[in-house]
């Protein structure tokens, strides 16, 4: 998932159709010289849908794509005859997408499933027609009703990703390098701060060949859900994860306090981040002997989860393999308890 290809924010002015207008007719053929009204009604103004797809997994698309414009209505004409609806613009979004007024900041509706269709803007109705309009007292009305006028707004659509497991930590906490270890996936790994800089998705291979998904989220900082660093941007693709793995380095200076900082930017940003299942990862282990990660046990803090459940402890390395298979177990067992709990 290379950095100029993945999208998760794009804001978009979009303009439905607007109703066709209503027609004013009487009736004429070569026996009836003066008949009665029959125009029809306009036809509804194309709407603004999105869709969900399985098969895409960013926003790049939607980019550069500024202005959404739907079709306008046919009018209505003689016989009763109703105009053509406008043409629906229909916008492909990968699952997980959220859709959110830019004036007011709310949620329209998410996409969760594929094929899902939602309507973001919608067309205007089309005129009715002067046939509508006729009664006892007024046989031959003169008159119908214009269709109304699109809408113009301007929408923002969010993806958040999909994933079952999300990587919590500071930059440099050896994220992608368990990634890229548990994975296929390849995403950019350096020695120094925010080397990734968009969230990386690998697909994790577990036991009788099943399967989870991990995502890899750009470092968090001391200050992010106020902006510091790559700020919130990123903090929403962890609301959607079922298990969250905190990885902490064992050369760190202060791993409780490091613990306590990336749970306090969760909570600022989402309280409910805190309900989620969570694992503790003292990473890059093979620094150190089996004495010295007893030692270190006590610094390890103590937390528990929303359900009393200890929140458990490994001690991993990615370049060595330590404690790989045991994290998977672990997550695997959290991840069945979770979907177990949610039902």
């Amino acid at each position: 998932m290379s950095g100029s290809n993945f999208v998760d924010y794009v804001k978009i002015c979009c303009r439905s159709g607007k109703g066709g207008q209503g027609s004013t007719h009487f009736h004429r053929d070569k026996l009836t010289a003066k008949g009665g009204p029959d125009g029809g009604d306009g036809g509804r103004g194309g709407h603004i849908i999105v869709r969900g797809n399985a098969q895409l997994w960013t926003l790049l698309h939607l980019k550069y794509r500024k202005h959404v414009l739907g079709e306008d209505g046919g009018c209505g004409s003689s016989g009763l005859k109703t105009g053509a609806d406008g043409t629906d613009l229909i916008l492909e979004v990968p699952i997980g997408t959220i859709a959110r007024d830019e004036e007011t900041g709310e949620v329209d509706f998410e996409i969760s499933e594929d094929g899902q269709q939602e309507i973001l803007v919608a067309g205007g109705r089309g005129g009715k027609g002067n046939n509508h309009f006729k009664s006892s007292t007024l046989q031959t009305p003169r008159f119908s009703q214009p269709g109304e006028p699109g809408q113009e707004l301007w929408k923002i659509l969010e993806l958040k990703l999909l994933a079952d497991v999300g990587l919590v930590g500071f930059p440099n906490a050896g994220k992608s390098t368990l990634l890229s270890v548990v994975s296929a996936a390849k995403p950019e790994i350096a020695d120094y701060p925010f080397t990734t800089i968009v969230p990386n998705l690998g697909m994790v291979r577990y036991r009788d060949n099943q399967s989870f998904v991990m995502a890899d989220i750009p470092g968090i900082i001391e200050g992010a859900s106020e902006g510091r660093g790559l700020g919130t941007r990123f903090l929403r693709h962890i609301e959607r994860n079922s298990v969250l793995l905190f990885m902490i380095p064992v050369d760190t200076k202060d791993i409780k306090q490091e613990y306590s900082i990336l749970l306090n930017e969760l909570s600022q940003h989402n309280p409910e981040l805190i309900d989620k299942r969570r694992v503790i990862a003292i990473t890059k282990c093979d620094m150190i002997d089996d004495e010295l990660q007893t030692a270190l046990m006590k610094e390890i803090p103590e937390d528990k989860m929303q359900d009393n459940m200890k929140v458990p402890v490994l001690f991993i390395s990615s370049a060595t393999g330590k404690g790989i298979v045991e994290l998977k177990d672990v997550l695997w067992s959290m991840m069945n308890e979770q979907s177990f709990l949610s039902r």
